[in-house]
């Protein structure tokens, strides 16, 4: 499987917020902003905080789908 963090930004952009403001309000590290911008895992403790600061869901940070490798299984 692989995830993406797209509606995380796009949800950033609607609510005119930066990477930096996410990090404060969610009270995450710089190295987790990081890893998401590159679509690697975070640690779901970390998600947590970002849903809870942003009043959303999980759907509204990250999306999960099959990777090419799985596809051609």
């Amino acid at each position: 499987m692989a995830i993406s963090y797209k509606p995380l930004w796009h949800l950033l952009i609607e609510r005119n917020m930066n990477k930096e403001d996410l990090k404060r309000a969610a009270n995450i590290t710089s190295n987790v902003v990081a890893r998401m911008s590159k679509d690697s895992y975070v640690s779901l403790e970390s998600l947590e905080k970002i849903c809870i600061a942003l009043a959303c869901n999980i759907q509204d940070v990250v999306e999960v789908f099959k990777s090419e490798e799985e596809t051609y299984e």
